[in-house]
């Protein structure tokens, strides 16, 4: 496997450099200006993308959140975590994870959080061989 950098999404070069594999999770993203935009606003939330890079190449990425509640305390919320088809099961998922849940070390975080559908098993496989347990069920309703 190439040499995997990892680092922070900045640049609208960058934003645009992981787009399709931001697509690929987020379908419903179709325009990357758009995309950068949104992206920008969320990062005044204290939103980030950890992206892994390959010979100049996004193949995954980490969009994350450090946040403060009442249930968790000081804690990082994952929501976004995409890597390309074509390296799937080559451990760039897994070094994003370890990269994330270290940050939230460094932040002084009680916790990592993240949600998946009930639906993804695969997903879920993923979690659990990486230490995450499943803690509940998260509810939503469309407005």
């Amino acid at each position: 496997m190439p040499t995997l950098d990892l680092r922070h999404l900045e640049t609208d070069q960058d934003y645009a450099a992981s787009f399709a594999v931001m697509q690929a999770l987020r379908p419903h993203l179709t325009d990357v200006q758009a995309y950068t935009a949104q992206v920008r606003r969320q990062a005044q939330q204290s939103y980030r993308v950890l992206a892994a890079w390959q010979d100049g190449q996004v193949t995954g990425l980490a969009g994350y959140r450090l946040q403060e509640n009442l249930i968790y305390g000081r804690f990082l919320y994952l929501d976004d975590l995409v890597t390309a088809d074509h390296v799937r099961s080559q451990g760039v998922g897994a070094k994003l994870i370890d990269a994330v849940r270290e940050e939230a070390r460094k932040q002084g975080c009680a916790k990592f959080i993240l949600d998946t559908g009930l639906n993804n098993a695969l997903a879920q496989r993923f979690y659990f061989r990486q230490g995450l347990l499943s803690q509940g069920m998260h509810f939503g309703q469309s407005l």
